[in-house]
């Protein structure tokens, strides 16, 4: 699995950027940087923000089961 994927699996499972960061000992710029070169290489979304909460899109729930999967 490479670092972007590594980085949308520890996004996905806390829904929060700041503290995926945390666990990965990266800054938050980072993991977003990370986040936004999967999705220009996918030409898709994975997270959007619903008020003040961070979820995943379709695109992304499908992505977060294969990379459970591997």
């Amino acid at each position: 699995m490479d670092t972007d994927s590594e980085m949308f699996l520890l996004a996905a499972e806390e829904l929060n950027f700041t503290r995926a960061a945390k666990r990965a000992y990266v800054t938050q710029q980072c993991l977003s940087a990370h986040i936004k070169k999967l999705e220009d290489e996918l030409g898709v979304t994975l997270f959007e923000r619903v008020g003040k909460r961070m979820v995943l899109t379709a695109t992304g729930q499908a992505l977060l089961a294969q990379a459970r999967a591997m």
